[in-house]
C-alpha cells in the first residue's frame, strides 16, 4: 500500500494552532519507525493544479489564496494565517488526495495522510480547510477517465459540509456524513446521506448506525471508488468531538468500512480528516492504526 504526505510543508503558525498541526509528523514518523510502511512506500506528492481546484472552486476564491488578498474575515473563518507555505501545503494536501485515488484504483487501497478538509466551500475555506480535497480528487478521478461515479464516506465527527454543498447538484458524486447533531457546524448542509449523533453516543451505537449507513450509502451510490474519510475526533478525549468512541471501537470502524467497500469492489482512497485529543499522542494511535488497518486491505481492483 501507498501513502502520500506532506507534513514537510512547515507552516509558520502561531503557538495555538500548531498543537493539531504536529499530527502530522508525529504520524509519518509513527509509521515508518513501527514497520506499518517501509519508507520507499510513503511518497511527496504534485500539488494540485489549477485545472483540478476549479472543478471544486471558483476562480475568485482561488485566485485571493493564491495571491494572497483573502480578506481578514476569510482568513478568521479558515482559522490561520496565510503565508506562502499555507497555499503550497494546502495544494500538496489535495494533490495527495488526487494521489491516493490513482493509487488505490490500482492496488486497492492507498492512503493520504493528512487531507479529509471537508469544510471547504466553492468559495471560501472555513475550520482550517482552504481547498476540499475530496471533491477536487473525486472530480479529478471523472476527468481523468479513470472512474464514472465516486462516493465519499465521511466519518469526521463534524459534518462535511463543504463538500456537501459543493456536490449538492452533482449526482455522479454521493456523499454521505455521519455526525455529531449539535457539533460544528452550526448549521448543517444537506449530504445525500447524513446520520446525527447524540452527544455522547459510544461504539456500540455508532457502529450499528454506521453499518446501516454506509450499507445504504454504496447501494444508493453505484459507485466505481470511495472516498473514506477516517477522522480521529469520535474519540472519546477528542476536545472538539462531543463522542464517546474508544480507540478500538474506531478501529472497529475502519475495518467496518474498508470491508463494506472491498466486498463490492470498490477501491478506497483514505484520508485523515479531523483529530483534537488532548494528548497528540492519541491523535497519532488512532491515525496510525487507521493506516494500519488499511494496509491489510491492498488487493487487486476488479479488472485490473
Amino acid at each position: 500500500m501507498r501513502a502520500f504526505y506532506t507534513d514537510h510543508f512547515v507552516l509558520p503558525l502561531p503557538a495555538e494552532h500548531r498543537f493539531p498541526m504536529s499530527k502530522y509528523s508525529l504520524l509519518r514518523e509513527r509509521i515508518i519507525n513501527t514497520g506499518i510502511l517501509p519508507h520507499e512506500n510513503l511518497y511527496v506528492p504534485e500539488a494540485a493544479t489549477d485545472e483540478e481546484i476549479l472543478r471544486a472552486h471558483d476562480a475568485s476564491y482561488l485566485e485571493r489564496v493564491q495571491n494572497g488578498t483573502l480578506s481578514s474575515k476569510e482568513i478568521r473563518r479558515i482559522g490561520f494565517p496565510w503565508t506562502p507555505s499555507m497555499v503550497e501545503r494546502s495544494r500538496r494536501s489535495s494533490g495527495a488526495t488526487i494521489a491516493a485515488c490513482r493509487a488505490a484504483l490500482e492496488d486497492g487501497v492507498a492512503v493520504n495522510l493528512a487531507g479529509g478538509t471537508h469544510h471547504a466551500f466553492r468559495d471560501h475555506g472555513e475550520g482550517y480547510c482552504v481547498f476540499n480535497d475530496s471533491a477536487i480528487a473525486a472530480r479529478a478521478m471523472q476527468a481523468e477517465g479513470r472512474v464514472r461515479r465516486v462516493v465519499i464516506l465521511d466519518c469526521d465527527v463534524h459534518q462535511g459540509n463543504g463538500t456537501a454543498a459543493i456536490l449538492r447538484d452533482d449526482t455522479t458524486i454521493f456523499t454521505f456524513s455521519i455526525h455529531g447533531e449539535k457539533n460544528f457546524p452550526y448549521h448543517k448542509e444537506i449530504s445525500d446521506l447524513d446520520i446525527e449523533l447524540l452527544d455522547g453516543t459510544g461504539d456500540r451505537v455508532y457502529l450499528d448506525m454506521l453499518e446501516e449507513g454506509v450499507q445504504r450509502a454504496l447501494a444508493l451510490a453505484h459507485a466505481d471508488m470511495a472516498i473514506y474519510l477516517a477522522g480521529a475526533d469520535p474519540f472519546a478525549d477528542d476536545r472538539l468531538g462531543r463522542l464517546k468512541l474508544t480507540k478500538t471501537g474506531l478501529a472497529q470502524r475502519d475495518a467496518l468500512v474498508l470491508e463494506l467497500c472491498k466486498a463490492r469492489g470498490l477501491p478506497v482512497a483514505v484520508t485523515m480528516a479531523g483529530g483534537y485529543a488532548r494528548n497528540v499522542t492519541d491523535i497519532v494511535d488512532i491515525h496510525s492504526q487507521t493506516v494500519q488497518i488499511a494496509s491489510r486491505y491492498a488487493w487487486s481492483p476488479k479488472g485490473a
